[in-house]
């Protein structure tokens, strides 16, 4: 048997710890503003008491169904989200005219997830799917949570649902995938 010579190995060892230390990055995803997190305003800045920075008042205000529209609601809730302020995130979310929007319910279940509430959770990534199947983030998001519940096989049906909807190169995928590997996400 012929050994490999020793500075092939190290290219070789370098590139696989290359690949180990940077699977981690993709956690905070980079295709569209919908899988990164959103960048902080305001409103998780200067705000306090689940209050919304408006930007025609130039003040935080408390979120009323006709002071901003669905998706200043659904931006407000995505921030407060990833800011750990899930209950901030699920009012925000409930005062949107069209509760049956895919993103609502995507993050419905996400801040509900995230606060602990895994089967009020589990419910919104169902809707949202109900709603919208091809929904990667929604599928992405229900796949780490399957994780987090154990359920490993049915975490693999979701990364194949993605990917058979054209989602092999997205955040979502990456993100259930290195949730299957073993690697903390969203």
């Amino acid at each position: 048997m012929r050994s490999t010579p020793r500075p092939f190995r190290r290219i070789a060892l370098a590139g696989c710890l290359a690949l180990a230390f940077s699977a981690p990055a993709f956690a905070a995803g980079e295709e569209s503003d919908e899988t990164k997190p959103p960048p902080k305003t305001q409103t998780t800045t200067t705000c306090a008491d689940g209050k919304i920075w408006d930007k025609k008042k130039k003040e935080c205000v408390t979120p009323k169904k006709q002071s901003f529209n669905d998706d200043e609601l659904y931006r407000a809730a995505r921030e407060f989200a990833y800011d750990g302020q899930y209950d901030n995130a699920i009012t925000a979310l409930r005062l949107a005219e069209n509760q049956n929007d895919p993103r609502i319910l995507n993050y419905l279940g996400y801040a509900n997830r995230k606060a602990g509430r895994m089967d009020l959770g589990m419910s919104y990534y169902r809707k949202a799917l109900q709603a919208d199947e091809n929904y990667i983030l929604a599928r992405s998001y229900m796949g780490q949570a399957l994780m987090e519940q154990g359920d490993v096989q049915a975490a693999r049906v979701q990364l194949v649902e993605i990917r058979d909807r054209g989602g092999e190169d997205t955040w979502a995928y990456r993100a259930l995938l290195q949730s299957l590997n073993g690697y903390r996400t969203y």
